[in-house]
């Protein structure tokens, strides 16, 4: 069997984000919340290996608890719209008419606002930290996994078992939970990569505008932020948290791509 270069490089990458994020859980270099000003802005050396930040705080650590974060606030907003939106979309193939109009008129008012001015307008008014962060981009998630789940929903009531289902008396909740939903897995769990790829950036975006993450929590994007006025003097705090920003990102949408490949039965015949 031919390996998937994308798949492979996107799984590596993934993987060593996630392996960072529970390792923050039991080990970390130093205490993330610790603070020594007189170590301050240290270049990399034996006992930081990624130098410290403006507050002496070790750089390699706050990378690793922000892993943490960023993929808390990706999996639990991720998980948001793909069981709302997913739940609206089957609904929504299986009644037909009205509801599915409703549903899909619903999904479009929502895309009138971009994701991230959503995000925005949502924790401005909420107020700042990581649940109102969850909370706002994974309602914005729910249409998207609404419109997937419909559209690839409404090809599979056209096949010849779910007409054969609806003739032996079952019902739609019933046809949906055991013909439907089997056989649009593979496109929902590709999707869902790379809504966790977009959710991390806008974490990471919100975080750097002061409405994601709050302090003392590390955060990549505020990472980044506390790092813009000293880019000359020590422009490896940008570097680092944009490296890791940039590799989980990547990581995702080459894990999306390779899986969507894998699993799309005419790109499989093909190989």
């Amino acid at each position: 069997m031919k390996v998937h270069k994308s798949f492979l490089i996107g799984a590596v990458l993934t993987s060593l984000v996630a392996l960072a994020a529970l390792l923050s859980l039991v080990w970390t270099p130093w205490p993330p919340y610790e603070i020594d000003l007189p170590s301050k802005l240290q270049p990399a050396s034996a006992a930081h290996w990624l130098g410290t930040d403006v507050l002496g705080r070790d750089v390699l650590t706050l990378i690793l608890v922000g892993a943490r974060n960023s993929i808390l606030v990706g999996v639990i907003a991720v998980g948001i719209g793909l069981l709302a939106g997913g739940l609206l979309g089957l609904w929504a193939a299986a009644r037909r008419g009205w509801v599915e109009e409703i549903i899909m008129r619903m999904s479009d008012f929502t895309f009138a606002f971009p994701a991230l001015l959503s995000a925005i307008m949502m924790t401005a008014v909420f107020g700042p930290g990581i649940v109102n962060s969850i909370i706002a981009i994974g309602i914005h998630n729910i249409p998207t996994f609404a419109r997937v789940t419909r559209a690839s929903a409404n090809a599979i009531w056209s096949r010849d078992y779910c007409l054969a289902a609806r003739a032996a008396g079952r019902g739609p909740v019933r046809i949906s939970i055991e013909h439907v939903l089997p056989n649009i897995l593979s496109v929902l769990i590709v999707q869902a990569t790379i809504q966790f790829a977009l959710a991390i950036l806008a974490e990471a975006a919100l975080s750097y505008l002061g409405l994601g993450t709050q302090p003392p929590q590390p955060s990549w994007g505020r990472m980044l932020s506390e790092a813009q006025t000293l880019l000359f003097q020590a422009p490896q705090l940008a570097v680092y948290p944009g490296l890791a920003i940039m590799l989980a990102v990547l990581g995702l949408n080459l894990l999306g791509d390779g899986l969507r490949d894998l699993l799309d039965p005419k790109l499989a015949r093909a190989r």
